[in-house]
C-alpha cells in the first residue's frame, strides 16, 4: 500500500511539474512576443498595405497580410467543413456497430494528422505543377484544407462519440431515418464541439507557414481572385525575421501579436458559443 501511495504521489509531482512547465513556456513566449511587438505595433502598421522601403524599415503595413489570412482561413476551414462533417456524422450513425471499419478510420485520420505540414505543402506543389496552376489563394486553401480535414474530422469524431447511445434507439423507434438522426440530432448535439473543431481547425489553417510556403506565393497587394498570390500572417513573419534589420526584424514581432490577438479572439468566441448552446444538450 506505501508503495502504491509513492507512486501515485510521484507521476502527480510529474505531471504538476510538466502542467506548470507548459504554462511557464507559453507565458515566456507571449511575454517575448508582447515586449518586442508592442514597441513597432501601430494603427499604420495594421491599416496599410506595404509600400516602398518597407522591407528596410521605412513606411507601410501588414494589413495584406491579415486579409489574406482570413481569406486563406475562411476558405480551407469552409472547406473542410464541408467535407469532415458528412464523414463524421456517416462515422456515428452508419458505421456505428462495424468497429474494425470505424477502427481503421481513425488510425488513418491520425496518421494523417500526424504528418508534418511541410509535407503537405510539398505535396501542394507537386499538385500545382502537374496540373499547371500558379501559386496562388486558390493553390493555399486546397493545401491547407487536405492539412485540416483530419483535424476537423476527428475533433468532431470525438464529440459524437460522447452523445448518448439511446438517443439513436429512441429516434429510430420514432421512425427517424440516418440522415434525418445525423443532421436533425446528432449535429445539434454536438454543436458545442463542431464550434471548438471549426475553431481547432481554423486556428492552424491562419498560423500554419510551411503548408503555404510553396502555394500561396506572396505580394505586397490584398488579393482580388482565387489564382492571385496572396500573403499571410506566418509568413510575414518569417520574411520579416529573416531581415539583418532590427526594425523589419520587430515588425515581425509585431506581426505575431496581431496573430496571437486574433487566436485569442476567436478562442473566447469559440468558448462563448460553446457554453451558450452546451444547455441545450441531452446528456
Amino acid at each position: 500500500m506505501k508503495r502504491k501511495k509513492l507512486e501515485e504521489q510521484f507521476f502527480k509531482i510529474i505531471m504538476a511539474i510538466s502542467t506548470y512547465l507548459i504554462i511557464l513556456t507559453l507565458l515566456f513566449l507571449i511575454f517575448v512576443i508582447l515586449k518586442r511587438g508592442l514597441s513597432a505595433l501601430n494603427w499604420a502598421m495594421i491599416s496599410q498595405v506595404p509600400k516602398g522601403g518597407f522591407y528596410f524599415g521605412k513606411e507601410g503595413g501588414i494589413l495584406n497580410a491579415i486579409i489574406g489570412s482570413f481569406y486563406l482561413a475562411v476558405g480551407s476551414t469552409s472547406l473542410a467543413f464541408l467535407i469532415g462533417l458528412p464523414v463524421a456524422l456517416f462515422m456515428n450513425v452508419y458505421l456505428i456497430k462495424k468497429q474494425g471499419w470505424l477502427n481503421h478510420i481513425r488510425f488513418f485520420m491520425d496518421v494523417l494528422w500526424g504528418i508534418p505540414s511541410i509535407v503537405y505543402g510539398a505535396f501542394g506543389f507537386t499538385m500545382m505543377l502537374y496540373l499547371g496552376m500558379r501559386a496562388s489563394l486558390l493553390a493555399g486553401i486546397i493545401t491547407v484544407t487536405l492539412l485540416i480535414v483530419p483535424i476537423m474530422i476527428r475533433s468532431m469524431d470525438e464529440v459524437l462519440q460522447t452523445i448518448p447511445s439511446g438517443l439513436m434507439e429512441a429516434s429510430f423507434s420514432l421512425g427517424s431515418t440516418r440522415s434525418e438522426i445525423s443532421f436533425k440530432i446528432f449535429f445539434k448535439q454536438a454543436l458545442p464541439g463542431i464550434v471548438t473543431a471549426i475553431l481547432l481547425s481554423f486556428g492552424r489553417g491562419i498560423g500554419d507557414a510551411a503548408s503555404v510556403l510553396f502555394t500561396t506565393g506572396y505580394t505586397d497587394y490584398i488579393p482580388t481572385a482565387l489564382n492571385q498570390a496572396t500573403a499571410t500572417l506566418p509568413l510575414a513573419i518569417f520574411f520579416q525575421l529573416s531581415s539583418p534589420i532590427p526594425e523589419v526584424q520587430n515588425r515581425a514581432y509585431a506581426s505575431a501579436v496581431v496573430l496571437t490577438v486574433i487566436i485569442l479572439v476567436l478562442s473566447l468566441l469559440a468558448r462563448y458559443i460553446s457554453n451558450k448552446y452546451k444547455e441545450h444538450t441531452i446528456r
